[in-house]
């Protein structure tokens, strides 16, 4: 039901741009990878492999619930947006930026709540910071954010061709914003006045506290900068700061059981 018609080709865009992503990040690297390329990266495929159907559920399961139990309310128009007569290309815009912005709080969250960080942590123990990184999410966390962005999406009244746009983005962004990618200084500098780059987003992977609680952004760099949490360069800088959480420095981050109880660790 949900998304179901352009599923396919989404799909094989979103491999498209991965492959030509890891390439890219092969022949431009930024660091130096510390861990086994291999064994992380099959690890990260098995987060992938358990999170992607579960993400295809809970969409069908939440929204498809959700749209059901207002789809009586005032003849279907239900939703801030749905009773507005603004022109489409406006409706879309402020979705986009809302659902931008809900999912920024929403990170935010995951670092200030505790139980919410015991899942979100699993992300930031990777101690390398590549193309797979972005796939690293407990299925807890993923199943908690979808349901938060479904309802989200319903109490604005989010059309669904723009809903479908915003997860697109919500897939491309993070594979973008974590590639082991070196882009020119000016490329860089001139990107991230809008959307997140690599170098942005590394930062947030620093094992320096003040440093991981910076750069929240995802997709719009600009919220980071309005609420002031953004934070321009490392202090030890790209080359020299150490990624992943300062009491896992060890090879375990890597392993797929080890990570997926990482949350019910002590």
């Amino acid at each position: 039901m949900i998304f179901t018609q352009n599923s396919l080709v989404i799909g094989l865009m979103l491999v498209a741009i991965f492959l030509s992503l890891a390439i890219a990040e092969r022949v431009w690297a930024k660091r130096i990878l510390t861990q086994n390329r291999w064994v992380r990266w099959r690890t990260h495929a098995g987060f992938a492999a358990v999170n992607m159907p579960l993400e295809k559920l809970v969409q069908f399961v939440v929204l498809g619930g959700l749209y059901a139990l207002v789809s009586g309310h005032a003849d279907g128009r239900f939703g801030l947006l749905q009773w507005t007569d603004w022109p489409v290309w406006l409706e879309w815009t402020i979705a986009i930026f809302a659902l931008d912005f809900a999912v920024w709080i929403q990170h935010v969250a995951t670092h200030k709540i505790p139980l919410l960080w015991r899942l979100h942590r699993v992300h930031h123990a990777d101690r390398d910071f590549d193309i797979t990184t972005a796939l690293r999410f407990h299925p807890l966390e993923i199943a908690l954010s979808m349901v938060y962005k479904m309802v989200v999406a319903v109490l604005l009244g989010v059309p669904l061709g723009a809903l479908i746009l915003f997860e697109l983005l919500l897939s491309l962004f993070p594979l973008f914003n974590h590639a082991n990618l070196a882009l020119p200084g000016w490329l860089d500098r001139t990107l991230r006045w809008i959307v997140v780059t690599p170098d942005m987003h590394r930062v947030h992977h620093s094992t320096v506290p003040h440093e991981t609680n910076s750069n929240y952004g995802f997709y719009f760099s600009f919220w980071d900068r309005i609420f002031g949490v953004y934070r321009a360069e490392p202090e030890a800088g790209q080359q020299g700061m150490t990624v992943g959480l300062s009491e896992y420095q060890t090879g375990e981050p890597t392993g797929f059981t080890w990570s997926m109880l990482l949350p019910f660790r002590r």
